[in-house]
């Protein structure tokens, strides 16, 4: 989808993924060290907020302008605060070794801009930082419960996990699990989850 399309979206009444955090973040989360925290693809700020309510400090990056706003009011009404940025993630530069944690909650982007992200995110995290995310797999398309309608967007276990390289995978799993975030996603679905982290150098 584009910025527009995106913003059409998050321009609809309510918030169209909930504003509660995703399942997977809320039951991984604490291997985020604390400190500063990027997140991917935040939207509407509903995972960024929620690490914000558990003392992270928190970077939402998106490319919906309208999206971002709504984070920012999610933030004040959960009486918090996270810093956000609009930009294309296809074009975003990740400073190295910047991050204690970076957070990728169904960030879909063509092949060859997700090589490049993940690449990005390997060199971006501090030494110890963590890397979390959940993505649809190829095989959602038989759901239809949400997220994208082409396989080209959707994620293998096997190639992620050969992007994030330099990391050291602590859980990398391929499972069916019902996802209901807002009316977008709704439904049983098929997902990936990795949770990889950037180890000391002996």
């Amino acid at each position: 989808m584009s910025a527009e399309e995106w913003n059409a979206r998050y321009s609809e009444s309510g918030f169209a993924y909930g504003t509660e955090p995703n399942d997977f973040l809320k039951s991984a989360f604490r291997n985020l060290p604390k400190g500063d925290v990027l997140m991917l693809a935040d939207g509407e700020g509903r995972n960024g907020v929620f690490l914000a309510t558990q003392g992270y400090r928190v970077t939402s990056v998106d490319w919906s302008s309208v999206g971002l706003e709504k984070a920012q009011a999610l933030a004040r009404e959960r009486g918090v605060q996270i810093t956000t940025k609009l930009c294309d993630l296809a074009e975003f530069r990740i400073e190295p070794c910047r991050w204690d944690g970076i957070v990728s909650i169904f960030c879909h982007l063509p092949k060859p801009a997700r090589q490049r992200l993940h690449w990005a995110c390997v060199q971006g995290l501090k030494q110890d930082g963590t890397f979390l995310l959940e993505a649809y797999s190829r095989k959602q398309l038989r759901f239809g419960t949400g997220g994208p309608k082409r396989e080209d967007l959707l994620m293998s276990l096997d190639e992620t996990a050969e992007e994030l390289r330099g990391l050291t995978i602590e859980l990398a799993q391929e499972i069916e699990r019902d996802v209901f975030e807002g009316k977008y996603h709704a439904g049983r679905s098929a997902v990936i989850q990795i949770i990889a982290r950037k180890s000391q150098r002996r």
